[in-house]
């Protein structure tokens, strides 16, 4: 009986070396992996890695004009697109305010009092 499987198993063997593809499978493989680790490698690098967990993310793109808010709750992602159309609606409370530095960034502190 063993020397039955023995040549079985040299033969399946041989067929796999002969198959040209067997190799793109396994570079296809590589090539997921080195993605991945690129993706996770620019998220960091970009101090970005709240995107990687479940923490809330705000992101406010080019302030000012053409303004997009990116939100992230737990793991749905939101984007807004800010137009310069004026909405008439009712001001119930102050979440904080921003205030603009010299050097173009912008700082946000949250209003001690409760909402009205």
């Amino acid at each position: 009986m063993p020397v039955k499987y023995m040549k079985r198993g040299r033969k399946d063997k041989k067929n796999r070396d002969e198959d040209p593809l067997a190799a793109v499978a396994n570079l296809f493989d590589v090539a997921l992996v080195f993605a991945l680790g690129m993706m996770v490698f620019i998220l960091l690098s970009v101090n970005l890695p709240e995107l990687l967990t479940a923490s809330d993310l705000t992101i406010i793109k080019n302030p000012g004009e053409n303004m997009e808010v990116i939100v992230k709750h737990g793991t749905e992602i939101e984007r807004v697109n800010v137009t310069e159309e004026m909405i008439e609606t009712e001001v119930v409370g102050e979440m904080g305010r921003i205030y603009v530095k010299s050097d173009g960034g912008l700082i946000y502190v949250p209003s001690g009092g409760e909402k009205k």
